[in-house]
């Protein structure tokens, strides 16, 4: 699953370079530019790549690790 949510980031870069809305006037929902609309849809799979990688790709050692170290201080700091 790693990979492809480093397969997602790699697409969502690219597709943040818009150049095909830059010179479209069109207005979507009657007020907002497409171009805005579009960076929109992508900032929401950009959260949603985000999510992904947190629940998918986080390095959990790390997190036990720090657990750990946590623990063995509350035991017996200094004094």
């Amino acid at each position: 699953m790693n990979k492809v949510v480093w397969a997602l980031v790699v697409l969502l870069s690219i597709l943040h370079y818009d150049f095909w809305y830059w010179d479209d006037a069109s207005l979507v929902f009657g007020f907002m530019p497409i171009g805005l609309f579009y960076q929109a849809l992508i900032s929401l799979a950009a959260g949603i790549v985000w999510a992904m990688a947190v629940k998918w790709s986080w390095p959990s050692h790390i997190e036990e690790w720090a657990d750990q170290e946590d623990v063995a201080d509350a035991g017996g700091g200094e004094g």
